[in-house]
This record gives C-alpha cells, structure tokens and sequence, in this order.
C-alpha cells in the first residue's frame, strides 16, 4: 500500500511511519505545510497515494488556550487543505486522526462514552478537532475522498515530547536521577484517562485503513481509565531514588474533565484490535527514552 502520513515527524507519526514500513507500505513522511494548499497539492500529486493518514496537528491543549486562533486554522483549515489535496490527487482513503476532547465534559454514568455521544467541545482545542471533523464529514458527503475518522484518547509512549502529562513526569524523573533533586512537580492528579500506547495505536490506524467503514467515526482507546496519580506514582517506584509529588497550580488547565473512558468496541469488531502493551510496560519504556535523552544533554527547557 502506498501511504503519505502527514505529521510524520511527530510523535504518533514517527511510530506509524515505522509500523507501515514493517508491514511492507511504501510510508511516505509528508513534510508539507499542512495550512500552505498548494504545497500539499504539489506533495500529493508528486506522490500519488492511495491512502493518506492525516496526523498534523496542533495537539497541545494547553496551546489551543494560549494560541486559539493557530489551533484552529492548523486543526481545522489544515484538515480541509489535506483533504482537498487528496481529492485532488486521487487518493482512495484518507484516515484523519481527531481526538476525544471532542466528547467534551461528560458525567461518569455516560461512561465509557461510544461514537455516538455528542460532541461537546469545551476547550479551543477540542472545538478545533471537532471543526476539523466537520471537514472529514463534508468531504464524505460531498465530492470525496472517502475519510475514517479516529477519535483518539490519550496516547503515550516513548518519543512524546513533554506538553503531555506521562511524558513531562518522566522527564523530570530522569532528570532528577541525573542532578539528584527529588521534587517532581504535577498538576490535576486526580484526572482520569484512558491511555493507549502509542505503538498500538499505529496498528490501529493501519487496520482502520484496511478493515474500516468509509465515513464512520472510530473510538481508539484501551476502555480503562487510570489516574494521573497512578501514572506519577509507577514511573517513581521504577527509580531507586526517593523522590517527592509537588503540586503546581500553574500546570492546571483552565478547564479540565475529571473523566474520560473510551468503548473500543466499534473498532474491534470492525478490525479485531485490541491494545497488547500493558500500561507498566509503556512507562518504563517512557522513562529509559528520557534517559537516554539526559545522557545527550536534552536542555531543561525542554522540561
């Protein structure tokens, strides 16, 4: 199969990019400016793929507060621009990666919530995927190409950068081990999510490349939620060193929802996954990534 990934040098892309070419597929990392449509029309037409996966974004929540109108144009105008350069080009399928923020604050006996809760966004960031999913809708209806849409929870893994809470904890875990201080700083450690690694959720987008139905929406989730308590506690016990939770208000969002569970189903029955690492293995594999990036000097900032 012939696929250009969009956002390849991001975190799920990376991964994706890998499993495709594992698999076989000519991957190709799109490297075009996804909110410049004539540069992605020239990249598509250039390489004429039968399925484009659509992972570029602006996938950082707390961004979409402080840079709404970017979020929207990247997430939202960005989505359209891909899928009309895929038209355009005459690829078969495009797979838009969208989010669960879409869901929006739910109650817990609305848990865990299928593809056909409502769509509540309540941040510029989940409002942004939402638009964007409007856009994938369009292009269903209208004159093509044909999209899935995959709504994601929270991925994790080794590779993500520290806009995201496993990934920042494990950072500053590291680099305690490495300067010997023990505060590791949190914010809302009683939210729950459902984390999925990363590396199974590249499988999935291929098998929903393969296996899903054109125009329908797809949940990809584990259909557990842990909390981030759970999370910060697992990646200190990996360390011989006593370390210590410090809560800062400044890492709390403006708005956050204290739950969110997926029902993977849908995507199950349509394309047999199911998630295969377990949580404890994908911490530790995130934590020895930031180590090895302490060992080449990763800069603090960073953190």
């Amino acid at each position: 199969m012939r696929a250009l990934v969009t956002g390849a040098s991001g975190f799920v892309g990376r991964h994706l990019v890998a499993h495709l070419r594992d698999l076989g597929d000519d991957a190709i990392p799109g490297d075009a400016d996804v909110t410049d449509p004539e540069a992605l029309a020239r990249e598509l037409a250039r390489h004429q793929p039968e399925v484009v996966y659509h992972l570029a974004a602006q996938s950082d929540v707390g961004r979409g507060w402080t840079d709404p109108v970017q979020t929207v144009r990247v997430n939202a105008e960005g989505t359209f621009n891909v899928l009309d350069a895929a038209r355009r080009a005459g690829a078969g399928l495009v797979v838009a990666a969208g989010s669960a923020d879409v869901y929006g604050p739910v109650d817990e006996a609305e848990l865990p919530l299928t593809e056909d809760a409502p769509l509540r966004p309540a941040s510029p960031y989940a409002a942004s995927k939402a638009a964007a999913e409007m856009m994938c809708l369009q292009a269903r209806f209208g004159i093509g190409p044909d999209v899935i849409r995959v709504r994601a929870f929270n991925h994790l893994g080794p590779g993500q950068g520290v806009g995201f809470v496993a990934s920042a904890l494990a950072a500053q875990i590291a680099g305690n081990e490495r300067s010997g201080a023990v505060r590791v700083r949190v914010g809302n450690l009683e939210a729950r999510r459902d984390f999925t690694d990363v590396r199974d959720a590249a499988r999935a987008y291929r098998l929903l490349a393969c296996r899903g139905r054109p125009g329908e929406a797809y949940n990809l989730c584990s259909g557990a939620d842990r909390p981030v308590k759970e999370l910060a506690e697992t990646l200190m016990a990996l360390t011989g060193r006593p370390m210590e939770l410090e809560i800062d208000p400044d890492r709390f969002r403006p708005l956050d929802v204290a739950v969110r569970r997926g029902n993977p189903a849908k995507l199950h029955e349509a394309t047999g996954w199911k998630p295969e690492i377990p949580l404890e293995e994908t911490l530790a594999d995130l934590l020895e990534y930031w180590r090895a990036a302490e060992q080449v000097g990763t800069p603090a900032a960073r953190r």
